[in-house]
């Protein structure tokens, strides 16, 4: 059976009419916003500001419990927080607010994941940097080749946790592994 019955010539012609003129008027409609749509699209938000913390080491691995063994170095959770960094104002969604001058004592002893319970302390050190997110992250290593990577960014003036994400990865590529968390799971929200 035929979409449109022939009840006579005219009301199928009548009808194709019909539809096309309202084909015709959607497509102006259309390209009449069009311009409008390739103005904003050209138009970028601002980068967020976030102040990315140095990563911090939670080694939790049998060698760490020998007394006096060191299963990580500095230069390597330098080359971590690089690579975060990196990836971050790579995306375009974020632009660095420096934390170097960051003196609280969570950031200096590496223990915002802890924070003596204050639950959000490095929102505030991140507000008062003047950045509008503070990104926590942590390598928690569990053997010598596997070891999870945690991410937090909270908002800087409420500290609301924004979002949370966590991988479990093998090998010593750390830098790699935060570069891959935050890149896949972060920046793919």
């Amino acid at each position: 059976m035929p979409l449109f019955p022939n009840v006579g010539g005219i009301v199928i012609k009548r009808n194709c009419a019909i539809w096309g003129i309202g084909a015709l008027g959607v497509l102006l409609l259309g390209v009449g916003c069009f311009p409008a749509s390739a103005a904003d699209a050209g138009k970028s938000a601002a980068p967020i500001k976030i102040a990315v913390f140095n990563f911090e080491l939670e080694d939790i691995s049998p060698a760490a419990s020998l007394e006096g063994a060191t299963t990580s170095t500095a230069a390597t959770m330098d080359k971590v927080s690089s690579a975060a960094r990196q990836v971050l104002v790579q995306s375009g969604r974020y632009s660095l607010v420096d934390v170097s001058n960051a003196n609280a004592k969570p950031v200096t002893e590496k223990t915002l994941r802890d924070c003596d319970g204050c639950d959000g302390c490095d929102a505030a050190i991140a507000l008062q940097l003047g950045a509008e997110q503070s990104l926590v992250g942590v390598v928690r290593r569990v053997t010598m080749t596997d070891y999870y990577v945690l991410v937090q960014i909270r908002d800087a003036r409420t500290g609301k946790i924004l979002d949370q994400q966590a991988a479990n990865f093998a090998g010593d590529g750390w830098a790699s592994g935060v570069a891959a968390l935050i890149r896949h799971q972060v920046l793919a929200q």
